[in-house]
Parts: structure tokens; C-alpha cells; sequence
């Protein structure tokens, strides 16, 4: 059997927007080709099923949120200033309420989790990947003096994480960006004290 050809990145990303859209259980083959140009065919043989197609597009998903992560951090002396400009982000993804915006780690977990195993455990691996990164980004401002020391690290990421989720699970609803900033205002001065 020929194996397909195509840009991986580029099929993954697309394949997550359309996940993003209208979530795993409502996203047909027919969607799925339209958004990644593959034939059912193609995607059969090269993920296995749309559960594969979705396996490997979280973790393009994870990577791409990854080096996004990191691009808040290496232009600033200052880890706070950081999670500031990375909350703002969270903010504008909020505010825009663009489906492709959302979360689709978040988005997976909510509509998959208890259903299916494999993607419980990469989503969660995942996310706590991401706490991790945030717990040594708190780390480095309690070094520098920019957060206090009177809680560990790892408490303010998982307040972070709950925050973040929080804040996106809000902005769905009130989609208000003066609310939604002062909000993210609000976190950076709880995690910081």
C-alpha cells in the first residue's frame, strides 16, 4: 500500500481548527476533508481513524502552544512581565470568540475525557506539561523578588492553570474585554502576593 503524501504540520493544524469548530463527535470525515484537503482514504491510512487524526493534532497542538508559550518570555528580563503578556493573549483569544481560538486541549478533555483513555492520558500529560512550565516560570519570579515566597510554586501554577481555565470557560459567556482584563489583572496580583 503507497503511504500519503501531504504537509504534516499543515494537516494537523488544519485538522485542529476543525476539531476546535465543532468539537470530536461532531466533526464528520467529510469536515475533516474539506478543512485538511485529504481524502478519507488518505486519513485512514495515515492516522488510522479520526481518534489518530485527533491524537496527533494535540500534540502539533502542544507543540505550537509550547513555542507560543516561550516567545512571552524571551524577549523580557522579567517573568511576571511574561505571564502578564501571556494572560493578555488568553484575553484577546477570549475577546476574538473565534472557535479556533478555544483551548483544544481544554476542549478535548471536556467532550472526550471520560469516554476515551488515550486521549484522557495525552491531555493530560499534556496540561501537566504546561503547569510545569508555569510552575519554573513562578520560580524564576520568586528568585528575582517579583513574587512572593509565602506559597510554593507549584500551589500558584495550579492556581494559574485553574485561573486560565476559569477565564476562558468565563470569557465564552461574557466575552467583555474590560471585564475579561481586569480579570487577568486580577490573577496576576493573586499569584503574585
Amino acid at each position: 500500500m503507497r503511504s500519503a503524501e501531504f504537509d504534516r504540520e499543515f494537516v494537523l493544524r488544519a485538522a485542529m481548527k476543525a476539531f476546535m469548530h465543532k468539537g470530536f463527535n461532531k466533526t464528520s470525515m467529510q469536515d475533516l476533508k474539506a478543512a485538511t484537503g485529504l481524502h478519507p482514504g488518505s486519513i485512514y491510512c495515515a492516522f488510522d481513524n479520526k481518534k489518530g487524526l485527533l491524537l496527533a493534532a494535540i500534540e502539533q497542538y502542544n507543540l505550537d502552544s509550547s513555542a507560543c508559550f516561550n516567545t512571552f518570555f524571551d524577549s523580557v528580563d522579567s517573568p511576571l512581565a511574561g505571564l502578564t503578556r501571556y494572560l493578555d493573549y488568553i484575553v484577546d483569544q477570549c475577546i476574538s470568540c473565534e472557535p479556533e481560538s478555544s483551548c483544544l486541549l481544554q476542549k478535548a478533555l471536556n467532550e472526550l475525557a471520560e469516554q476515551d483513555s488515550d486521549v484522557q492520558t495525552l491531555v493530560t500529560t499534556q496540561l501537566r506539561r504546561w503547569q510545569s512550565g508555569l510552575e519554573n516560570i513562578i520560580k524564576a519570579a520568586q528568585e528575582r523578588g517579583e513574587i512572593s515566597g509565602t506559597r510554593d510554586a507549584k500551589c500558584r501554577a495550579r492556581f494559574l492553570v485553574m485561573s486560565i481555565y476559569g477565564l476562558r470557560t468565563y470569557g465564552y459567556t461574557h466575552p467583555e474585554a474590560e471585564d475579561l482584563r481586569a480579570l487577568a489583572k486580577q490573577v496576576i496580583h493573586d499569584i503574585s502576593v
